[in-house]
């Protein structure tokens, strides 16, 4: 038996990998991150328009990840938070002229009050019922935006279109490569602040309540505080992620925050790894380029190929990436032994 056979053998659960390896190690971070800072100089617009949904689908999933990965709730309503900041951040930009960097935090704070008060009846629910009473909010949002008296403000089915920034103080960039700099610095910001919140007192507590909810509350967490401050958090960056997706795209709709985009942040978590922080990029990834892959390979087939590809995925890594970045570190450890 070869060394990555032995490796792969005999990597463990992902359950059991440590906390320290709950982020990429330094060296590795920095690569990632010259790439990233690196790459939108040699490239057309059109792919740092791509990059730069690849990075708010990551900011997305990684929400998602918070309160799945974190808490262990089950959510399929994140397209609805999505939503609901993509048109705080186009009424606030359209209607009031309010400059798009400040809209962002308003998005943030209404969506983490949403859903904050959506994680108050949820409390009773769990596992596949609480999953389907997101899922209903997620079928719900697109129809409500469509409502006549909100029509002045969200345009109604006809959506809104908001006007991509130009790049501040006179700098030579184009307005694609602005946008993708400033949703990177945000993307750090917020990962960063994700990481040191799992480490966190308010982290363990979070996980505790995954692990084990009663032997949580004896131990004196308050549950149902820490699983709507969970929902809070993660529906409060999804809706930075949904602001940034409007400026992005420069156009909303009811229809472009479907079921779909829900199902699509869900697979994102799966595939990048519950519960690995990381691993959103490369769920983002696998959202945003896998389908393109797919209608490559058959135009007519591109969902029955995606679906095979997907099941291929979750079949050779059941644990997402999270399980490959561990089995390359066994990998690298071994060999450095031999």
């Amino acid at each position: 038996m070869s060394a990555a056979e032995e490796v792969v053998t005999e990597a463990p659960a992902v359950e059991a990998v440590p906390k320290r390896a709950m982020t990429l190690g330094y060296g590795t971070s920095l690569v990632v991150l010259a790439a990233l800072i690196l790459t939108p100089l040699f490239v057309k617009n059109f792919v740092i328009f791509q990059m730069t949904m690849l990075l708010i689908y990551g900011l997305a999933v990684l929400a998602l990840n918070i309160l799945t990965g974190g808490s262990g709730q089950f959510s399929l309503g994140q397209s609805a938070f999505y939503a609901i900041g993509a048109y705080t951040t186009a009424i606030l930009m359209e209607h009031f002229n309010v400059n798009y960097a400040l809209t962002l935090p308003v998005a943030g704070v209404i969506c983490f009050a949403a859903g904050f008060l959506f994680g108050q009846p949820a409390l009773r629910l769990s596992g596949i019922y609480l999953a389907l009473a997101t899922f209903a909010l997620a079928l719900a949002m697109p129809q409500l935006l469509k409502l006549g008296f909100l029509e002045h403000w969200t345009g109604g089915v006809q959506g809104l279109v908001v006007t991509k920034p130009d790049a501040p103080f006179g700098l030579p960039l184009s307005q694609d490569m602005w946008l993708y700099y400033f949703t990177l610095a945000i993307s750090i910001g917020i990962y960063v602040a994700s990481i040191n919140l799992l480490r966190s007192r308010s982290g363990r507590a979070l996980m505790s309540i995954r692990d084990n909810e009663i032997a949580a509350s004896a131990m004196g967490v308050n549950v149902a505080l820490y699983k709507t401050l969970a929902f809070g958090v993660s529906a409060g960056i999804t809706g930075i992620a949904g602001g940034l997706g409007a400026i992005a795209v420069q156009f909303v709709a009811p229809d472009g925050y479907t079921i779909t985009l829900a199902i699509s942040l869900f697979v994102g978590m799966v595939v990048g790894g519950v519960g690995w922080l990381p691993g959103s990029i490369v769920g983002s990834a696998f959202i945003i380029f896998v389908p393109n892959i797919a209608e490559g390979i058959s135009k007519g087939l591109s969902g029955a190929v995606f679906g095979v590809l997907l099941f291929l995925v979750i079949y050779l890594v059941p644990h997402g990436a999270r399980q490959v970045a561990l089995i390359a570190q066994q990998l690298t450890a071994k060999l450095k032994k031999n």
